[in-house]
């Protein structure tokens, strides 16, 4: 299996545009191509992508997520906005409490399904705490939990998968 690091000049450290869902690359709110951002950052329908364990990572798989399901899938808008936020909870979930330096990215879709995996190398399982409107924070693994058709965490032997799935309509 080839794993590729994102770093420095990826697509974290492009210049973006905001829009209703965040932050897009490119000028003028167009956003990346989709083989403009597997060059910088990598493929993660066919490789793991490690990413640094820094807070910018989370907005570059939010940017990469968005770049597979909208040009390379065509996921449905919805579909692909709450996929892209799930992955930024499971990203920010592994920034903040891994400890790791890197953890990796990958995205399947088999027979209707996505699936989407954020690997780390700690054996610590993430927990679903009930929320209150007031809470501030811990809110990732509930907002998994609605959005998601599935979510789990497989242990590995050097650390786990938390993973999510949801359905995603066949090319046509």
């Amino acid at each position: 299996m080839m794993v590729r690091m994102a770093g420095e000049g990826d697509v974290a450290s492009m210049t973006g545009a905001a829009t209703e869902t965040g932050v897009v690359l490119g000028g003028l709110g167009s956003p990346p191509t989709l083989g403009a951002v597997v060059e910088l950052v990598g493929d993660p329908t066919r490789d793991e992508v490690r990413l640094p364990n820094r807070p910018e990572s989370a907005a570059t798989a939010r940017r990469l997520a968005e770049a597979v399901l909208r040009q390379g899938w065509a996921a449905p808008a919805t579909t692909a906005e709450h996929a892209v936020l799930l992955v930024s909870e499971l990203v920010g979930n592994a920034v903040r409490h891994t400890g790791a330096s890197t953890f990796g990215l990958r995205m399947h879709r088999r027979r209707g399904r996505l699936r989407v995996e954020v690997r780390d190398p700690s054996r610590g399982l993430p927990c679903l705490l009930p929320v209150t409107e007031m809470d501030t924070s811990g809110r990732g693994l509930w907002l998994v939990d609605r959005l998601a058709d599935r979510w789990g965490v497989d242990l590995l032997p050097r650390g786990k998968s938390t993973w999510f799935e949801m359905r995603l309509p066949d090319p046509r």
